[in-house]
């Protein structure tokens, strides 16, 4: 829960007058140290994948982050979105593919472990939003597997000329170009979510 991300959900909040909620999808254990990524040495490059099979396997995230939705929408929600960033970004999209989704849009930042098979299944308007340092291809396979769905038009995309982690944990605000990349980007997930729930910007 990185000061940066804050930011950016409470920009969401007040944009769209919403209430933006950071679950912890790690507890017990810590999410992956920021100044261990991208890991360095074997022995961080063993301790990362052993990391994404237990605490930060996203299937278990999935898991979680539907039965979020599903107590929010059980609580009175009208509309539930959700977005992600690095590994939450597939955490995401997964969970937009599940039959009976409370989510009715998800969107992936800066996303990592791309894999536009992901895409088949999904449900609702995606926004995808990632940085040159993820696999164009699979951006475009996704592209194009969301073009066929009948909600294509709420979907969004955009590659920005950036490092992952430019909007979240890593980003770097005093500088100028960062600081650029992070404001369009909140502005668009704002754009995304207005469109896709009918709630208008405030």
């Amino acid at each position: 829960f990185k000061p940066q991300t804050q930011q950016g959900a409470d920009i969401i909040a007040e944009q769209l007058n919403a209430q933006v909620l950071m679950p912890d999808f790690f507890e017990p254990a810590e999410p992956w140290p920021a100044a261990k990524f991208p890991p360095s040495t074997d022995e961080e490059k063993a301790e990362f994948q052993a990391f994404f099979g237990g605490p930060a396997k996203p299937q278990d995230a999935v898991a979680k982050l539907i039965n979020v939705g599903k107590a929010l929408k059980a609580e009175g929600a009208e509309f539930v979105g959700t977005f992600g960033f690095c590994w939450g970004g597939k955490v995401t999209i997964l969970a937009g593919s599940q039959d009976a989704t409370p989510f009715g849009a998800v969107s992936a930042v800066h996303p990592a472990m791309l894999s536009h098979g992901d895409a088949n299944d999904l449900k609702v308007p995606l926004g995808l939003y990632p940085s040159n340092d993820e696999p164009v291809d699979e951006s475009k396979q996704i592209l194009e597997i969301i073009s066929k769905k009948p909600f294509a038009d709420k979907s969004d995309y955009k590659l920005y000329d950036s490092f992952h982690g430019f909007a979240a944990a890593r980003a770097n605000l005093d500088d100028p170009e960062n600081k650029k990349h992070y404001e369009d980007l909140y502005g668009r997930l704002i754009g995304f979510f207005s469109k896709a729930s009918g709630k208008q910007v405030q």
